[in-house]
């Protein structure tokens, strides 16, 4: 916008405001154009830029595994080099030095076009050398190139190149194509592409849609291709008879084996009558100097969510296994931030995303505390060929319908009195402390604040403290009603995420008379497995009770069609996935999910504030656990209010 600066008609443009929109650029062409004459550029003090657009020239050219591109790119007659612009990149300048004083201007459609290129490409004069990961970098510049710009030696072998990424569609094995759902065939041969061009991926279906049996498929048919195979399954312990059952049921003909438990032997991991070994990230862990001996066809890091801590020990033992290829399988590859993504696909190929330090400076800072659009864009580009995702209402439609619903509980006035009393002393202590240290260094008393105020929600009695308070509970009331109101055909499934009010549902079961089954997170697999079985095929047994923990992923519990969330969590996610536990493939029934909040309370407030929250977990795949660090002070106030 101009402003009048005297009484003569002299108008000025700020010097920001001569960047923006291209507008320096624009100005200059127009008066070329019309052949007015500019004056005055060198009297200027504040305003050194050069009035030469950028003139740029890549030759890229291919080899097995990178791509070389020869960068030429002047402004007039001044050049500039590749290390110039990855620095004016990475300090967010739109524009570089020039060896004559000026700057010379990158436009932001010259930005849109190549900062991508710089930024994941190594080099440091005249040449970039990108990784074969970065196909999809290449493959935009090839669809938008101009000849005078962007020169492809070899243009016989880029097509070649660009065939061998086009998904073909094969069989799969014949036993499996009348199981398989459409969606299940794609995710099939989009395995088998990965497999072909050596690529490792995420599968990151939805829960419920059958990741496994994919995988699986997948598995069954290299097999065949190759006369043998040598796969590792690794999986949180409560998946490991998931895995066993569904190969049995399957793929029959694949041998596999249970690495696990104290008598577990590690020459079966070598052996070469087992073509599958199923074993839990604790063991790979503690077993890494055994797994490590071993090279495999396929490594499958089932709920691979486990390894997004780069510094873990388990991150640490995945990455030394030996794999012709690797696949992960997670609904939720990223759960806290953008971050959580780097160490799987690290895992996956490794030195896609560069080093630690460079996608945390590049990607995570950006995009999870500042929010910058053009990074989260820059990132979904490079990772949407290695991640396959499809939900359940894209893909599939016949899924019996699934009913959510709030079940509001009115505390009676001896609960509402000590909830009273604990939110009172706990308010001025939270917000006494923000303001003196501030949120970061308050959240340990935050979250004890509101999980204090969770728990009496659920009931007091289960408050571990040196006072015994009452057992005065609604949700118990509430829950024992519906129970008896629905079991006699439904079978239910119970979640909390408090092992004492599990304990207390349990008292109130044997009270009510109604035959139940039960775990938690200290459950062995063993005596977890025999559990599901009964819960799933004896009709006398309509009540499983589950720790939101312990029973968040992993289980097939398509008997039950009614789900009761006795505790709401501060993510959706979480309480979804406890209701995918029974809206699955092979469920027949409607599915009505019920989650127990107590009115005018903190678990109230919640799912108000799960509406703001979500919008990382739409734009990446991510799911917010990291619930309290996102909390403003006004967030805060409104919790304890």
């Amino acid at each position: 916008q101009f402003v009048r600066i005297d009484d003569k008609g002299s108008l000025a443009l700020k010097g920001a405001d001569v960047l923006k929109n291209n507008w320096f650029f624009l100005f200059i062409d127009a008066m070329n154009e019309q052949q007015i004459p500019v004056f005055g550029f060198d009297i200027l003090k504040n305003f050194r830029f050069n009035t030469a657009k950028p003139s740029t020239k890549i030759y890229i050219s291919s080899n097995t595994d990178w791509f070389d591109a020869k960068v030429d790119i002047h402004f007039g007659d001044q050049k500039v080099t590749v290390a110039d612009i990855k620095k004016a990149l990475a300090n967010k300048q739109q524009f570089v030095p020039l060896q004559d004083g000026t700057l010379g201007i990158l436009p932001e459609e010259w930005l849109k076009k190549y900062s991508l290129l710089f930024r994941v490409g190594d080099g440091k004069q005249e040449e970039l050398k990108l990784s074969k990961y970065h196909f999809t970098v290449i493959d935009e510049l090839y669809e938008q190139r101009n000849e005078e710009e962007l020169i492809f030696k070899l243009e016989e072998k880029y097509e070649r190149i660009r065939e061998m990424h086009a998904i073909k569609e094969i069989a799969p094995p014949e036993h499996l194509s009348p199981i398989l759902r459409p969606y299940q065939q794609s995710g099939f041969q989009w395995l088998n592409y990965l497999n072909e061009i050596q690529w490792g991926g995420i599968l990151a279906d939805d829960m419920g849609l059958g990741k496994t049996i994919q995988a699986l498929t997948f598995l069954q048919h290299l097999r065949v291709e190759k006369g043998s195979l040598k796969a590792l399954v690794v999986c949180p312990t409560t998946l490991m008879y998931n895995w066993e059952n569904e190969i049995k049921k399957f793929t029959p003909k694949l041998t596999y084996r249970i690495h696990h438990g104290g008598t577990r032997e590690a020459s079966l991991i070598s052996s070469k009558d087992v073509e599958v070994v199923i074993t839990t990230y604790g063991t790979l862990r503690s077993d890494i100097k055994h797994f490590v001996e071993v090279k495999f066809d396929y490594v499958v890091l089932d709920e691979s969510q486990a390894i997004k801590n780069p510094s873990s020990k388990v991150t640490k033992a995945a990455s030394l296994l030996q794999a012709k290829n690797r696949l992960c399988l997670s609904g939720t590859p990223l759960q806290n931030n953008t971050f959580d993504i780097y160490a799987q696909m690290n895992f996956l190929n490794p030195g896609m995303l560069g080093s630690l330090e460079y996608f945390r400076q590049e990607f995570a800072v950006p995009i999870d505390k500042f929010g910058e659009k053009e990074q989260k864009e820059h990132l979904r580009r490079l990772l949407y060929p290695f991640i396959l995702r499809r939900t359940k209402e894209q893909v599939a439609k016949d899924l019996p319908a699934k009913s959510e619903m709030v079940l509001f509980c009115e505390m009676g006035q001896e609960q509402r009195d000590i909830y009273d009393a604990f939110r009172n002393d706990f308010r001025d202590k939270i917000l006494g402390a923000v303001d003196s240290q501030g949120i970061g260094k308050s959240q340990l008393t935050i979250l004890q604040g509101l999980m204090k105020l969770r728990q009496i929600c659920d009931s007091p009695a289960i408050m571990k403290d040196t006072e015994q308070y009452p057992n005065a509970s609604v949700k118990l009331e509430e829950l024992g009603r519906e129970i008896t109101e629905n079991i006699s055909n439904h079978k239910a499934l119970v979640f909390s995420q408090f092992l004492g009010m599990l304990a207390l549902i349990k008292e109130r079961l044997n009270e009510l008379g109604v035959a139940y089954e039960y775990f938690d997170g200290s459950t062995t697999p063993a005596e977890r497995e025999r559990a599901i079985q009964r819960f799933q095929n004896d009709e006398s047994c309509r009540v499983f009770l589950i720790s939101l923990k312990a029973g968040g992923v992993g289980l097939n519990l398509t008997a039950a069609d009614y789900v009761y969330i006795v505790d709401p969590w501060w993510n959706p996610a979480v309480e979804q996935q406890a209701i995918d536990r029974t809206h699955r493939i092979g469920q027949t029934k409607n599915i009505f999910a019920y989650r127990m909040i107590c009115k005018d309370t903190v678990e109230d407030k919640i799912i108000q504030l799960q509406e703001r929250k979500k919008m990382l977990a739409a734009d990446l795949i991510t799911d917010d656990s990291g619930f309290v660090k996102s909390l403003s002070r006004e967030d805060i106030e409104y919790l304890f209010s």
